[in-house]
């Protein structure tokens, strides 16, 4: 339990829904065919989460990269207010969420819930050590010792991930094996795109396959044990997926047209139908609020897929993962709840990931302290199909690997950076889109007249530019987004 969570206050409501958000890693809008009729991949089961609920063709990461993600969603804080500036987390840094900060599932069970992460952490670890030398390396952990921090610290009641810096299933506090091997992958390297994640130690018999049966199958198990005690649950489901190195299972390979990436996705689609069966099995579909989507844009080697396959992640858009540009952080969207949730309707509404903890606090009932959740906005009214007059947000910021900023208002997005890509873009999809050269310090575009971002309208709309600069300073210099009254 969170420090002080006992003086939060909460409305009463008679019932509240379970709640699980499935978080991809490095999956592109244009990745599944709800989004793109194109798509060389089938997604069966996200599709028809897709008919069953609300699916947002503008929504954003609060970054164009994992760790800071995933501090947005838990927090509902830019993670830029921290002092995380640029990049990730590595294997072995500190917690990034502070024990003192509340968090999405620290607030959900302050009211009663059951709250599981399952899977992917990426948000800092704390160790008993051997030696006074302080470097947290596989060597030096005392694995027979309870991790001092983990998601556990976070608010969350149960715990099924990777103890990491090693290569380690993790049950709560505790490695399962301790972690004394070599890691290897030289079983499968025909299936593996790029170098990530390949290296450090692992329990002994770690293979990178069984991360994800393992996972459903913890989750699964977590959500029928919730049932069973009559507990409401919250489930974060966050599977290495499909993030490099690229190595679907067996019974996946050749699932789709656009090689093992594609059958990675498969077996992440394969993943969802399951949990999504066992709450029907159960009988708590109707029960259960579900949102899926993904920690930034898909990977920049997904841009040779657009060539071999005719396949694009980004569903058109410019950029990817790390970048400024909409490709790195516009991500899938689905949200399904059976009775409030309208099924098979689509929103443009801009919302950010950020935005998942204001809306929970909505519906359950929970009185938000005034020093929390400061980048986060209810989006209920969206979700539940009510017609607003005016956009949710003021305005979102966007955030590079490399630290840089962006800030979108309404249909223009202002980059305050000379290049917003972080890698070196696609000569191919450069002229794909019709990207026009330019040399200035920063960018402008409107996306409604220019979607693709090809043309800089920065010295054209001087006014305009310097109106969301000085926007983004603002939101830069103060503690939050939103007005606290």
């Amino acid at each position: 339990m969170i420090a002080g969570l006992s003086v939060f206050a909460f409305s009463a409501y008679s019932e509240r829904p379970n709640i699980v958000v499935i978080l991809a890693d490095d999956l592109g809008q244009g990745d599944l065919s709800h989004y793109n009729p194109d798509s060389k991949i089938p997604t069966p089961n996200l599709d028809r989460l897709a008919s069953e609920g609300i699916s947002f063709s503008d929504a954003h990461s609060p970054s164009g990269v994992c760790t800071p993600t995933r501090y947005g969603l838990l927090t509902g804080r830019y993670a830029w207010r921290t002092s995380l500036k640029r990049g990730v987390l590595n294997g072995g840094s500190a917690p990034l969420i502070k024990r003192d900060r509340l968090t999405l599932p620290a607030m959900l069970q302050s009211l009663g819930y059951e709250a599981a992460s399952i899977g992917k952490w990426h948000l800092g670890w704390e160790w008993n050590l051997k030696d006074a030398s302080g470097k947290p390396e596989p060597q030096n952990i005392d694995w027979d010792l309870p991790a001092r921090y983990c998601p556990l610290d976070a608010g969350f009641t149960y715990n099924f991930g990777l103890g990491k810096p090693a290569w380690a299933f993790m049950e709560n506090r505790h490695v399962l094996a301790k972690p004394t091997e070599p890691f290897d992958l030289s079983h499968i390297p025909s299936l593996i795109i790029g170098g990530n994640n390949n290296k450090g130690f692992q329990q002994p018999g770690f293979t990178f396959e069984a991360m994800i049966p393992a996972w459903v199958k913890r989750a699964n198990a977590f959500i029928r044990r919730s049932v069973e005690s009559d507990t409401p649950f919250f489930v974060y489901f966050a599977p290495i997926c499909p993030h490099r190195p690229i190595n679907p299972n067996i019974e996946f390979q050749g699932k789709s047209e656009c090689g093992v990436f594609g059958d990675f996705v498969v077996e992440l689609d394969d993943a969802v139908g399951r949990l999504m069966a066992t709450l029907t099995d159960l009988g708590e579909k109707d029960n259960t609020l579900v949102i899926f989507s993904a920690d930034n844009g898909a990977e920049v080697n997904t841009y040779g897929h657009i060539e071999d396959f005719d396949h694009w992640s980004s569903n058109g858009r410019r950029g990817a993962k790390r970048d400024l540009y909409e490709g790195g952080h516009c991500v899938p969207f689905i949200a399904r709840w059976p009775g409030q949730i309208p099924a098979g309707t689509q929103s443009d509404e801009v919302i950010c990931l950020t935005d998942i903890m204001a809306t929970t606090a909505s519906i359950v009932g929970f009185d938000m302290p005034k020093d929390a959740a400061n980048d986060s906005y209810n989006i209920l009214p969206t979700l539940k199909g009510e017609s607003l007059d005016r956009p949710i947000r003021e305005a979102t910021v966007h955030h590079s690997a490399r630290g840089n900023f962006a800030i979108r208002q309404g249909d223009w997005v202002y980059i305050d950076s000379p290049k917003g890509a972080d890698n070196a873009e696609s000569d191919f999809v450069l002229r794909t889109l019709g990207v026009v050269a330019d040399d200035e310090p920063n960018e402008l575009y409107n996306l409604k007249d220019d979607p693709n971002q090809s043309t800089n309208l920065v010295t054209r709309y001087p006014e305009k530019a310097a109106a969301l600069k000085a926007l983004l300073e603002s939101y830069k210099s103060r503690p939050s987004s939103l007005p606290k009254i």
